[in-house]
């Protein structure tokens, strides 16, 4: 039998607890999941690709079968490199399903070998994106309960080397 290998992307910047949540749980569905960083040039992150792989590494070391990389161009041709033949991504709301849906249909096109998981996330993590963890973290609110210890240290030193401080 083949290993059941899936790839969770993202931006992931910063991975935040309802990423973990999705991880988690994929994890304990599939024999390899690899936690994949989108490079993409025409954004502008505040965690650099490495950064951001350094700290998806560091909150995943419990999950021995998870691994982090990063990849450019289309996810359905990293998909077929690493020889996963499933895609989990996390919905938050019924907005997110309308934007995914399209994004599963193209892949789906485009490589008909490869399947889209869809996993509401915990009610928990509804709400919470990494945007809106960079803007609370920005004017220095705890984070502490929207993100693994290690990304909140990461987001005061990111933010106080910004501010100068």
């Amino acid at each position: 039998m083949s290993k059941r290998i899936a790839i969770c992307p993202g931006s992931f910047d910063p991975i935040t607890n309802g990423h973990l949540d999705i991880i988690e749980r994929a994890a304990a569905i599939f024999d390899e999941v690899i936690v994949a960083v989108l490079e993409n040039s025409s954004k502008a992150p505040l965690f650099n690709v490495e950064e951001r792989l350094s700290l998806i590494r560091d909150v995943t070391t419990h999950l021995p079968n998870v691994t982090a990389d990063a990849f450019g161009g289309l996810l359905v041709e990293y998909a077929a490199k690493r020889e996963a033949a499933t895609i989990v991504r996390g919905l938050r709301a019924v907005s997110d399903f309308e934007y995914e849906l399209q994004i599963a249909s193209i892949n789906k096109k485009l490589n008909e070998n490869v399947e889209t998981l869809f996993m509401m996330t915990n009610s928990q993590y509804s709400f919470l994106s990494s945007s809106i963890v960079k803007e609370v973290a920005k004017y220095g609110a705890s984070v502490a309960e929207l993100v693994p210890e290690q990304v909140e240290h990461a987001l005061r030193q990111k933010y106080k080397v910004s501010q100068g401080q």
